[in-house]
């Protein structure tokens, strides 16, 4: 049985205002916490070991992504994820450029080995070199690689226990088992910095108010997607749209994610 109106997921987000701790890159932390403000939930950046864990423990869910990772960061990383999954606290986790070198490639695997995740949210190429599957990247951007995101996501999420979102042209969720693939969005995500960034923190604020993280995910998916068509509409370019953007998940409402979102089984 589906659910009855995938808008319902984004009223109660803004009903509750889950609190957001996000331990994630310096190129974004400002769009990350203004996007989240924007649709309703309530962000926090704190990176310092010595307070993650207390952070962690009190959040509705931890967001935890290696744009800009170091040594330290990466501390905090687990020491964050070791009190979140202590308390229950969902785990997004964005291995950002996952592939590009074996420093980051290394840090994504240890993250997954240690901490119990509740998500994994990557372009293909990310996914596929979280797992050790073979996919082409560049720098922190994936390339046009050769094989089957379905079939990626659904391996991914298999070998690591957990619900997996590769994001693209369209994007697939499953848990292995079940699969939704969600089709709203805009290419004009691809023209500025941070916008997969602020969707893995946004799925976290959709899984601090719903157990069940396939269907989160899939929620904020679209709404998210919704919001960027909305935003591309109105707007000339990367810098009018990033301000559009921003907008629109402030305006975006939960019957207009009901009517527009584009979610089917597969």
């Amino acid at each position: 049985m589906e659910p009855s109106g995938w808008g319902r997921f984004l009223g109660k987000m803004r009903e509750e205002m889950p609190l957001v701790h996000n331990i994630t890159n310096v190129v974004v932390t400002n769009f990350t916490a203004n996007g989240l403000l924007a649709l309703g939930a309530s962000p926090v950046m704190a990176y310092a070991k010595e307070e993650v864990a207390d952070m962690a423990r009190i959040a509705g869910a931890l967001v935890l992504n290696i744009g800009t990772l170091s040594a330290e960061e990466v501390e905090a990383m687990i020491h964050a994820g070791n009190a979140a999954n202590q308390q229950g606290v969902p785990i997004i986790f964005d291995p950002v450029g996952a592939g590009a070198t074996p420093y980051r490639t290394e840090a994504s695997k240890r993250i997954v080995k240690e901490l119990n995740l509740s998500l994994l949210r990557g372009n293909a190429a990310e996914v596929a070199n979280v797992v050790g599957l073979e996919w082409k990247i560049k720098g922190v951007d994936a390339e046009e690689g050769e094989g089957d995101i379905l079939e990626l996501a659904k391996e991914a999420a298999r070998k690591l226990d957990t619900v997996v979102c590769v994001t693209g042209k369209e994007d697939v969720i499953t848990d292995g088992e079940k699969t939704y693939i969600v089709n709203n969005g805009t290419p004009m995500f691809t023209k500025i910095t941070g916008a997969g960034c602020l969707l893995s923190s946004v799925i976290g604020s959709f899984a601090a108010i719903e157990k069940d993280i396939l269907i989160a995910g899939a929620a904020a998916l679209a709404a998210y997607g919704i919001a960027g068509e909305k935003a591309a509409q109105e707007s000339e370019g990367p810098g009018s749209f990033q301000i559009a953007f921003l907008d629109q998940l402030y305006k975006i409402t939960s019957k207009e994610v009901d009517s527009l979102a584009s979610i089917s089984l597969s």
